[in-house]
């Protein structure tokens, strides 16, 4: 074990012998020197970057990409109707701000009043009842199961007259 201390220390003071202060910095002040010998100017000017063009996205109108497509069947395919549609003086629900696709139904209530929906969306749980609009295409609410929320949506044909178009939200169970 001594002789384990004794290599130790040998090997200890080898190194500290290295560290010894030797006051030749002959190669540094040789190097500085040349570097303060140089002219000012050899430093090259900052690049000139060029503007980019402006980038505004248009497509957030555009269905989206994460959602399946619509299949639509031109033979089968409904003309609209000029009976159909949506009103421009019926002020606007909050929830007619938001994409009904972000709506879930999570349950029901029913008391003397009738019977309500519990939709979770923009933000947090809503009761709506039969009649109430929600979604960007005057969507109405028609019926409440304990199933699914029924509901109409008023969407253009695409030659100048609208359509009635039902959808479904369903119970999403252990939520």
């Amino acid at each position: 074990m001594k002789r384990i201390h004794g290599l130790l220390l040998v090997l200890i003071g080898l190194g500290l012998a290295g560290c010894g202060s030797d006051d030749d910095f002959s190669d540094l002040d040789a190097y500085m020197n040349e570097v303060r010998a140089r002219p000012p100017g050899e430093i090259e000017p900052m690049p000139v970057f060029g503007s980019y063009p402006t980038f505004t996205y248009d497509a957030s109108l555009l269905r989206s990409p994460f959602q399946p497509a619509v299949r639509v069947d031109l033979a089968s395919r409904r003309a609209g109707s000029s009976a159909v549609r949506p009103d421009p003086n019926r002020s606007k629900a909050f929830l007619e701000g938001f994409s009904i696709e972000q709506f879930e139904m999570v349950g029901t209530l029913s008391n003397a009043s009738g019977v309500f929906a519990l939709l979770r969306g923009a933000g947090g749980v809503h009761r709506l009842k039969v009649g109430d609009y929600l979604g960007r295409n005057d969507g109405r609410i028609v019926a409440i199961s304990d199933s699914q929320v029924d509901v109409v949506e008023i969407v253009p044909d695409g030659a100048g007259a609208w359509l009635e178009r039902p959808r479904t939200i369903p119970l999403k169970e252990h939520s």
